[in-house]
């Protein structure tokens, strides 16, 4: 399916727009990275995205042109064999150049410079962030979807899934094709630098305390110290497990992020189900906030403060270093903008999306809480990956 050329002009419009205003100075960005290309070009190849300031936008592809004139509706594509190619088509060498920072190595910058030697390099990292955080009609619509997709996996077909003696690697083995079947586009794309990740967190009892270089507040104990993530293939279900899974699921490059919980063959005593209930009724209290206007960092800050001193330990994560978040943008990529955090204040906009996640380890049991993906409203969050509270029995 084509993004609609309107769509793109679109994306790019608001971006210049967004240029302007963080850095009226600006001559001209390339982009590298291949989901921002995708972004604005409805193709993800390997090329550069050429945006001055002034003039047309042209998207290099070295490989595959003839896919990217198939895949896309962008204006202009042309091929590439070196960016000499590019260089050759730039009438004045700009000054001042930027690019995605957090993405491009010093070797990839090096090898451009040598043809664009353009020693003033500026982030375009904030903008592309700004300009992405905020979903149009068409991108909501796959996001609504993705988040139905996700809403059956996780409350109708994975409690058939789950059976007494499992590993977690079999959970995930039977649970990814599940997840194709239902639509999901089988990747899940983060931005974290060196981020892998196949499904997500799956995880019984308490390996979900297992310590992660992970940025959220669950953990797992991973296939080997080389590949940590995923699951473990010797911890095993059990009655009386509480199973926690944690996995984002996406629909045409688009994703939803959601949090189930579930109580194999038992029950969760009266402690840790109040602890799970506040987790969800901070969800709702973060929820009924994301209007338009309000500060993330105002919304992380009144939230923390109205819990007590007790509650905080090992909340948003188990032990040393819990999760500085309680919530994060997400698009075509899990960790997008805005983030519900110290050090985000500007407003939120009608059409950002954000999943929520307020959780706390038990020692014990696991982790227990919850999250889902809101649409910031007029009304407040809503939701958007179905309505469970968790701790869903399976016998």
């Amino acid at each position: 399916m084509q993004v609609p050329s309107s769509e793109l002009k679109q994306r790019m419009h608001r971006f210049r727009l967004r240029m302007d205003r963080s850095d009226p100075d600006w001559k001209a960005a390339v982009i590298f990275g291949k989901v921002n290309q995708y972004y604005f070009t409805g193709t993800m190849q390997d090329g550069l995205l050429w945006i001055p300031r002034d003039g047309e936008a042209v998207y290099w592809v070295r490989k595959s042109i003839e896919r990217a004139q198939d895949e896309s509706l962008f204006s202009r594509i042309e091929p590439m064999n070196s960016f000499r190619d590019v260089a050759a088509t730039i009438d004045v060498l700009p000054d001042n150049l930027h690019l995605e920072c957090e993405l491009v190595s010093l070797g990839l910058l090096r090898r451009f410079q040598k043809y664009v030697p353009a020693n003033d390099i500026r982030p375009a990292d904030g903008a592309l962030a700004a300009v992405r955080a905020v979903k149009s009609p068409y991108e909501l619509d796959l996001m609504q979807r993705a988040g139905e997709v996700h809403r059956r996996i996780l409350e109708e077909r994975v409690p058939t899934l789950l059976e007494e003696g499992m590993s977690e690697v079999d959970l995930a083995g039977r649970l990814y094709p599940v997840m194709i079947e239902e639509g999901h586009h089988g990747v899940a794309r983060f931005a974290m630098f060196q981020a892998e990740v196949a499904l997500g967190h799956i995880c019984f009892g308490e390996s979900s305390l297992y310590p992660s270089s992970f940025d959220g507040p669950g953990g797992n104990y991973g296939l080997h110290p080389a590949v940590p993530i995923l699951g473990s293939r010797q911890h095993r279900l059990a009655k009386g497990d509480l199973v926690f899974i944690d996995i984002a699921c996406g629909l045409d490059g688009y994703h939803t992020d959601k949090t189930q919980t579930y109580l194999f063959a038992g029950t969760l005593d009266a402690a840790a189900t109040a602890v799970h209930r506040q987790c969800v009724a901070i969800q709702d209290q973060i929820a009924e906030r994301l209007r338009p206007g309000a500060i993330p960092t105002q919304i992380y800050q009144e939230i923390m403060t109205s819990l007590d001193d007790e509650f905080l330990v090992n909340f948003m994560g188990y032990g040393s270093r819990p999760a500085r978040f309680l919530g994060h943008g997400i698009g075509l990529q899990v960790d997008e903008s805005p983030v519900i955090a110290k050090g985000f204040d500007e407003p939120l906009e009608e059409g950002m999306v954000l999943a929520l996640e307020p959780k706390k380890g038990i020692e014990g049991v696991g982790l227990v809480g919850i999250e889902n993906t809101f649409i910031v409203t007029a009304e407040g969050g809503r939701c958007i990956t179905g309505a469970h509270p968790g701790l869903m029995p399976v016998y």
